[in-house]
C-alpha cells in the first residue's frame, strides 16, 4: 500500500492553446456561473467562447443565437464542446442540442439535473463528464468528417450492442449525421430504453427504431435483417470483461465470435453496404480469452473481403467513460472512501475517450474496402498509477491510498496495439492505421465447428485447446502475480 503524493499533479497541464472552445447553451444564471468558472480554471480544459439562448441578449460572454442556431454557430466557431447549462431543459429541445452539436462535430456536456443544482453552487468541478486530456496526455481528437458522415446520410444504420457504452456513443453520433433510420440493437431492454429516453426525448418503446435480439440466436438475427434491410452495420455487441471471459470462455465463443459471425452473414446475405466490426488492442498477440475471441472475429470479417458489402475492424484500446471504466471507478472509490486500487505499479495501457473512439470508429467505416483491420492512434501508452495520481489531484484529493491488487489471468503488463507480425500503415486519415494481418490458418472452417461444439456443451477445456489450434499465435497465460485482492474493475477496451 502507498500514499499517493500531496504536491500530485496532472500529466499535462493545459494551456490556453490546449483548451477546447466551448459554446454554453444557456445564458441564465447557472449558464453564465459555469462560464465564470471555467474561464477561471483553466484546469478544466475547457475555454467558454460564446453563449445561445432563446432569451438572454446579454452575458460575460457574446450571445451569438438561439438554440436552434448551435449547428451553424458551433462550425462557424469552430466550437469542440457543447455544454448545455439549462437545467430543466425540455427532452425534445435537448435531443436538437445533441443533434446540431453532433452533426458539427462537437461533444455535449451538460450540468446535472435540477434538483442537483438547487443543491449545491453550480461550478466547473459539477461538469457531468471530466475533461481526461489531462489524464491521457495528449488532447482529445473531435471529428466527424463530412466524408464519414456522408456514408451515413439518408442510410438505414444498425448498430449492434446499442445500449452498451461503445455502442450507444455510436448511436448520438450517427443520430446526427442525419440518417434515414438508426435502428438499435440489443438484448438489454433496460439500456435500451435509457437510450431511446436520450435520443428521442421519451422512452415509450413504442416504435420500430429499437430492436430487442440476441446476436447468438441466427435465425432472429436473419429475420431483422430481412425486416430492415440496414445500409450500414456498427457491429459493437460482445462480451468485453476479461476477468469473467477467463473465468468463463465458452460465454466469450458464443458472443465475440459465433455472435459476430451471424451479424456478418446476416449483413453479407442482405447486400449491406459496410459492416465494421469493434474489435480490441487485445487481439494483437493475444494472452486472454477476450484477445483471442475477438482476434477470431476479426479473421472472419477478413474472410468476407472482395464482396458486395465493404467490410472491416477496427481496433483499440481502453475506454475513458465506459460504464464499468477505471475512471468510474475510481470516482466511486473516492466517494466511498476507499483505497484506489491499481493492478500493477509499472503497468500501462492505451486511453481515448469514448467519443473519440466512437468518432474514429465512423471515420474508419468510410476507409473500409477489403476486410481491413485499422487501428487507431491512441498516442502513447499511460502508466496507470499515473493516470490514477493525475486523477485524484483533478479530484483535490492528496490523502488516498493505492493497493497494488496484482495481475489476473491473461492480462499483458503492456498492451500492443499491433502484433510482431503486424505492420502500421498510413491512411488518408492521421489518426488511423491499417495493418495487413496473417491470414487464418489451414483448417479454419473445420477447427471453428470444433470450437462452437466444444463452446455449446460448455467445455471450457476444449475451448481454451480450440483458441490454441486458431491461433498459433494465442499465448494464454493461467497464473497470475501474487494479489492482495482481486480487483474491483475490469479491464475495459
Amino acid at each position: 500500500m502507498t500514499m499517493l503524493n500531496e504536491r500530485a499533479e496532472p500529466l499535462i497541464a493545459p494551456t490556453r492553446t490546449t483548451l477546447l472552445r466551448t459554446l454554453v447553451v444557456g445564458a441564465g444564471e447557472a449558464g453564465r456561473a459555469l462560464a465564470r468558472d471555467l474561464a477561471a480554471t483553466p484546469k478544466f480544459g475547457l475555454e467558454p467562447i460564446a453563449f445561445v439562448d432563446d432569451l438572454v441578449e446579454e452575458a460575460p460572454f457574446p450571445v451569438l443565437g438561439r438554440l436552434a442556431d448551435v449547428e451553424r454557430i458551433a462550425v462557424g466557431e469552430r466550437i469542440a464542446v457543447v455544454v448545455i447549462a439549462i437545467p430543466a431543459l425540455d427532452p425534445a429541445v435537448f435531443n436538437q442540442v445533441l443533434q446540431a452539436a453532433s452533426a458539427a462535430g462537437a461533444s455535449v456536456r451538460y450540468l446535472p439535473s435540477f434538483v442537483a443544482a438547487l443543491e449545491r453552487r453550480v461550478v466547473g468541478s459539477d461538469m457531468r463528464w471530466l475533461d481526461v486530456g489531462q489524464l491521457i496526455g495528449r488532447d482529445e481528437v473531435h471529428v466527424v468528417s463530412p466524408e464519414a458522415a456522408a456514408i451515413i446520410a439518408d442510410r438505414v444504420v444498425l448498430v449492434t450492442g446499442a445500449g452498451g457504452s461503445i455502442g450507444s456513443e455510436l448511436c448520438r453520433q450517427v443520430f446526427g449525421f442525419a440518417p434515414r433510420q438508426l435502428l438499435m440493437l440489443d438484448h438489454d431492454e433496460s439500456n435500451l430504453h435509457r437510450l431511446q429516453l436520450e435520443l428521442f426525448g421519451q422512452g415509450l418503446l413504442d416504435n420500430d427504431d429499437i430492436i430487442v435480439a440476441d446476436i447468438r440466436d441466427r435465425e432472429r438475427i436473419d429475420q431483422v435483417f430481412a425486416d430492415v434491410r440496414p445500409d450500414v452495420v456498427f457491429h459493437a455487441a460482445a462480451h468485453k470483461h476479461l476477468p469473467l471471459l477467463e473465468r468463463h470462455p465458452c460465454e466469450a465463443v458464443k458472443s465475440n465470435v459465433r455472435g459476430t459471425e451471424n451479424v456478418l452473414w446476416a449483413a453479407l446475405k442482405y447486400e449491406a453496404e459496410r459492416f465494421i466490426l469493434i474489435s480490441t488492442d487485445k487481439a494483437a498477440d493475444p494472452t486472454s480469452v477476450l484477445g483471442a475471441t475477438k482476434r477470431l472475429a476479426e479473421l472472419l470479417v477478413q474472410a468476407e473481403q472482395g464482396g458486395k458489402t465493404k467490410v472491416a475492424s477496427v481496433r483499440f484500446g481502453n475506454v475513458l467513460g465506459s460504464r464499468g471504466s477505471l475512471l468510474s471507478v475510481l470516482a466511486e472509490q473516492l466517494d466511498a472512501g476507499l483505497p484506489m486500487t491499481v493492478t500493477h505499479p509499472d503497468m500501462t495501457r492505451f486511453f481515448m475517450t469514448i467519443e473519440e473512439a466512437a468518432g474514429l470508429v465512423i471515420e474508419a467505416a468510410r476507409l473500409a474496402e477489403r476486410g481491413e483491420v485499422f487501428v487507431l492512434d491512441m498516442g502513447q501508452p499511460v502508466r496507470i498509477l499515473d493516470l490514477v495520481q493525475s486523477f485524484a489531484s483533478l479530484m483535490h484529493r492528496s490523502d488516498v491510498e493505492v493497493v497494488f491488487t496484482g495481475m489476473r489471468p491473461g492480462e499483458k503488463l503492456n498492451e500492443t496495439l499491433f502484433s510482431e507480425h503486424e505492420t502500421p500503415m498510413v491512411t488518408d486519415h492521421a489518426r488511423i492505421y491499417r495493418t495487413e494481418v496473417p491470414e487464418a490458418t489451414g483448417g479454419f472452417h473445420q477447427l471453428m465447428r470444433t470450437l462452437y461444439h466444444a463452446a455449446a456443451v460448455n467445455d471450457p477445456h476444449a475451448v481454451r485447446r480450440g483458441l490454441t489450434a486458431l491461433l498459433p499465435g494465442y499465448r494464454p497465460q493461467t497464473s497470475p502475480l501474487p494479489a492482495a485482492q482481486a480487483a474491483p474493475y475490469p479491464d475495459d477496451f
